[in-house]
């Protein structure tokens, strides 16, 4: 039984140089694979090295909505090097998010869009970010076609969830759903189509409710995290775990799984 967490940063401040211990605890738990994927320029190298040091662990490179404040033209130049690399497996993390205090949307989708078109270039899925943002999000992605990806940390309503899974993206599910006051996150969970869903972290972020306050996420929590949404589908972890992988390897297809 492996599980593939689709969306970690692994690269965290949080984490400090804890990584190697880290990647191995959650293979010990049955994580086979860890996405890391960047945010700014000034992550790109740190996440290519780790995923050069850590066999485990795949990049994805992007651009957050978070970050764009700061991003320049020359960014997206240099993130085209970086999508050119054999090792890179999506576009991400990012996305729009119209949450955030004082945020500038015509920034985030000039920056959302020149990299849909980096994705569609290089034929790679995209890992998105995704805050009050759904439906400019969904018009964006009809309007640019792209090979498919994930809708990380996926919050949005069961309409919305079907249009994403009609564009042929999977949906992730993670610590949020172990909350037992998520009902409606738990509800998509449980009745959503199990093909379209994925497991992820979002280490150190999203940390389930088994976690005590203020403990970081952590890969290796992906399999007990994964045991809310198989009980809430009133099936075994086993199932979930082999059609979650399958899912992944699908969108993901340049992410090869370690025997």
């Amino acid at each position: 039984m492996q599980f593939i967490d689709t969306h970690c940063h692994l690269d965290a401040a949080e984490f400090g140089d804890t990584q190697a211990g880290l990647v191995r605890a959650a293979v010990a738990a049955g994580v086979s694979r860890i996405v890391i994927p960047a945010v700014e320029r000034a992550n790109f190298g740190s996440v290519q090295a780790l995923c050069e040091r850590l066999p485990h662990c795949a990049p994805a490179y992007g651009i957050h909505p978070m970050y764009v404040d700061d991003a320049t033209a020359d960014d997206l130049s240099v993130l085209h090097d970086y999508l050119a690399q054999p090792s890179t497996v999506a576009v991400g993390e990012i996305g729009l998010d119209f949450f955030i205090d004082h945020y500038d949307r015509a920034r985030q989708e000039y920056f959302f869009i020149e990299q849909l078109k980096l994705a569609h270039e290089y034929g790679l899925p995209v890992l998105l970010h995704i805050r009050r943002a759904q439906d400019t999000i969904l018009k964006c992605l009809r309007q640019h076609k792209v090979r498919n990806g994930i809708a990380h940390a996926f919050s949005g309503s069961r309409q919305q969830a079907d249009e994403f899974i009609k564009l042929g993206f999977k949906l992730g599910f993670g610590g949020a759903m172990t909350y037992p006051r998520a009902t409606r996150l738990r509800e998509l969970a449980a009745t959503l189509p199990l093909d379209s869903i994925v497991l992820e972290t979002d280490a150190p972020d999203i940390p389930p409710d088994f976690l005590e306050r203020g403990h970081p996420n952590k890969p290796e929590y992906l399999p007990r995290i994964t045991q809310t949404l198989a009980t809430l589908r009133g099936v075994s972890v086993e199932e979930i775990a082999r059609i979650t992988t399958q899912n992944a390897s699908c969108v993901l297809p340049k992410l090869s799984v370690p025997n």
